[in-house]
């Protein structure tokens, strides 16, 4: 499964491991991005580094794996996105926002996905909610692997923001057990996460949205 494009595509329908140094939480080199409507600002661990970044209309995507990787082949990847306009839109949840991006997941995978809800997350201020997706088994016979992403969504002024932690494990014919404080660990590392004001003509590294 490419991550990306199943990403993208879950978006699209909707709109119609920690590192070995072991760092505390917020101790990580820190990355802020302009996405749309407002700057999106979340701690990086120094392996991870920018592989892919577009913007396709509304829908943008960046994408970070550790240094000798790349977007294809990877064993961890942050994902930061943003769907413009969504949450502007009253009808759209954050948890509708993220089971709509898991059953990307569970269309590669019928027999061995499990997803596990984990809820509101206190590193970012804005209105969030989080849930794990995850494959068993995806990819062709005698290369499959399994693949889990925990996905925090945020609400913005008037976009939707997701970053994920995505990692890809040894190949399994059942559903893995999800272990949810693990997971909540992996987005621990990405606090503290921040949504600030475009500052016209700001150079990054954005001082305005700098501070925890």
């Amino acid at each position: 499964m490419r991550h990306c494009r199943a990403l993208t595509v879950a978006i699209l329908t909707l709109q119609a491991g920690l590192p070995a140094s072991g760092a505390p939480p917020g101790a990580e080199p820190r990355t802020t991005v302009p996405v749309f409507h407002q700057l999106v600002s979340f701690s990086l661990p120094a392996p991870f580094t920018v592989a892919f970044e577009k913007t396709t209309n509304s829908v943008y995507v960046r994408e970070h794996v550790p240094a000798g990787e790349n977007s294809d082949e990877w064993t961890r990847m942050i994902t930061l996105s943003g769907v413009q306009g969504l949450g502007a839109n009253p009808q759209a949840t954050l948890q509708g926002y993220l089971q709509a991006l898991a059953r990307g997941f569970q269309r590669h995978c019928p027999d061995t996905y499990v997803a596990l809800e984990l809820g509101p997350q206190p590193i970012v201020a804005q209105p969030s909610f989080a849930a794990i997706a995850s494959c068993g088994h995806v990819g062709s016979s005698g290369k499959g692997r399994s693949e889990t992403s925990v996905m925090l969504a945020i609400k913005g002024n008037q976009d939707f923001y997701t970053l994920q932690w995505t990692e890809r494990g040894p190949d399994s014919s059942r559903p893995l057990k999800l272990d949810g404080g693990y997971w909540s660990a992996r987005l621990a590392r990405l606090a503290p996460v921040k949504l600030c004001t475009i500052v016209p003509g700001e150079p990054p590294p954005y001082a305005s949205c700098a501070g925890g």
